[in-house]
């Protein structure tokens, strides 16, 4: 973390590292996949408390993936090209131009960045899309839609080879279809694909809200912890609507797909990443296939204060 601690007791420091314990033994060596939207990725401080989370996390024993997007930077690109984009259902129309900036923008811009901040603290990052190694088969979503894909295949292997050399992957969301078609796709479900596939503890999507909210203009109205079978009943009430929606299919698809469980955190929240993990409180919004069971999820009941997260 940033700071000397200044203002805070040696007990306070103590009682922080003895309550990160538990945790940092249960999760280490596990798989934490971690998507970064384009929105924070323009903003500085966000992306140095973010990589200092990463590197956190990779020096206590566990294996990060960072799976990012990077919407508002190819926007920004084509409109100094002059060239409109038009968007249907939340998704960029994507043609053979429109394409070959998304990969210029992800690749070379938004990837370089988050990899630059992370190797300011060592040689830990690798940048990669999801056409290196055929990670990301896709298919078309829809001729209307143009060069946009949806997930068919992950295949990890690669992304394996790097966490087992403890290298920090930091993946594109660019996909391939079956003929060598680079297919744009959106980062969300790349992240909750990628993350099923590696059997991740924990798939985290970093949002700028709290979490998941039943009112979008009532913090207070957190759902700290849900199921796959309860969202699925509250998107079809409508409780769940508009863009929320494909963050909580996201989730939902990486818990079927295989990860243990899926997060939306608030990617503005400095060090967000550590107070999820390693804090007995957690914060955000926590998804599982069935409900979590409390206590019995933490190898040392002592260490809860109140009601854990695991």
């Amino acid at each position: 973390m940033t700071g000397t601690g200044r203002g805070y007791s040696p007990e306070l420091r103590a009682n922080a590292l003895v309550e990160a314990l538990p945790y940092l033994q249960r999760f280490r060596g596990s798989v934490i996949v971690v998507k970064l939207g384009g929105n924070a990725i323009v903003d500085d401080d966000v992306l140095r408390t973010f990589a200092e989370d990463i590197v956190m996390l990779r020096s206590v024993g566990l294996k990060p993936v960072v799976v990012h997007g990077g919407g508002p930077q190819i926007g920004e690109l084509l409109g100094r090209l002059g060239k409109e984009t038009e968007f249907r259902d939340g998704l960029r129309v994507t043609d053979a131009e429109t394409l070959n900036v998304a990969r210029m923008v992800l690749v070379g811009q938004v990837g370089r960045n988050i990899i630059g901040h992370i190797n300011m603290h060592g040689a830990f990052a690798v940048g990669m899309s999801g056409e290196d190694g055929r990670l990301i088969v896709a298919r078309q979503r829809d001729p209307e839609l143009g060069l946009v894909g949806d997930v068919d295949e992950i295949h990890p292997g690669i992304v394996r080879r790097l966490l087992a050399e403890d290298l920090i992957p930091v993946i594109s969301s660019i996909g391939v279809d079956t003929s060598g078609q680079a297919l744009n796709i959106n980062a969300d479900t790349v992240a909750g694909a990628i993350g099923g596939a590696l059997g991740a503890e924990k798939v985290i999507f970093l949002t700028d809200v709290p979490g998941l909210l039943t009112d979008v203009d009532d913090p207070d109205s957190l759902i700290p912890r849900s199921t796959v079978d309860e969202l699925r009943a509250q998107i079809e009430s409508e409780v769940i609507s508009g863009g929320m929606v494909p963050k909580v299919e996201s989730c939902i698809n990486a818990v079927e797909a295989g990860a243990a469980s899926a997060h939306l955190l608030d990617g503005r929240v400095a060090h967000v990443l550590l107070l999820e993990l390693f804090t007995d409180a957690g914060i955000g919004t926590m998804i599982t296939a069935v409900a979590a069971s409390g206590e019995a999820d933490i190898p040392y009941p002592d260490a809860a204060i109140e009601e854990p997260r695991p």
